[in-house]
């Protein structure tokens, strides 16, 4: 049975005077993107689809070229949009990701609501999938979003509860289904 691999990117260069959508992948990062390239969970992959932000694309990259396989860009894969607010700081970041969470109809000081960013990663995600032929299907994106949509198929409410523990992780559903068979697993 085909599987969607739903992947986050792994650790990034945190650079304050860099827009966001720029950092790129660490050491580390790039690292553990290899480890899990390399990796039986991504030995039937058919497809590699990605974010445009830099960290989504430098992974997808990394993924897709031990199976000789173009990467895909879709820019509706991007995290949930907080250009209103920039860079922030950790725990002022991590606060703002609660909000985001807590409240998904509410605009956190003009971010994308989670409401919103949630119709959007499985409009986007609905659509790849129905371009898709055989084999396992692979997506870059980033935490908020990917947690957002697993919520959705899961039948879950939207609750930071269910969030990736760190950068670099990923979660899979049947491709027929969409039905998740696993929570967020560590890529390597």
């Amino acid at each position: 049975m085909p599987s969607l691999l739903i992947i986050t990117h792994p650790e990034v260069v945190i650079d304050p005077d860099t827009p966001i959508t720029e950092w790129g992948l660490n050491a580390t990062g790039r690292r553990r993107a290899a480890a899990f390239a390399a990796s039986e969970v991504m030995a039937n992959v058919t497809h590699v689809w990605a974010s445009s932000e830099r960290k989504a694309r430098d992974t997808g990259e990394i993924l897709a070229a031990p199976l000789g396989l173009p990467l895909n860009i879709h820019p509706d894969l991007g995290e949930n949009d907080r250009s209103a607010t920039g860079f922030l700081p950790r725990e002022r970041f991590e606060a703002a990701s609660d909000a985001f969470f807590a409240q998904p109809e509410i605009s956190f000081r003009g971010w994308e609501t989670a409401a919103d960013a949630q119709r959007r990663i499985r409009r986007t995600v609905s659509e790849i999938i129905r371009a898709h032929g055989t084999g396992d299907l692979a997506i870059i994106t980033h935490g908020a979003v990917g947690t957002l949509l697993w919520c959705e198929l899961s039948g879950n409410p939207i609750d930071r509860h269910y969030d990736q523990p760190s950068q670099g992780h990923y979660w899979q559903a049947s491709l027929t289904t969409l039905r998740p068979f696993s929570t967020w697993l560590p890529m390597a």
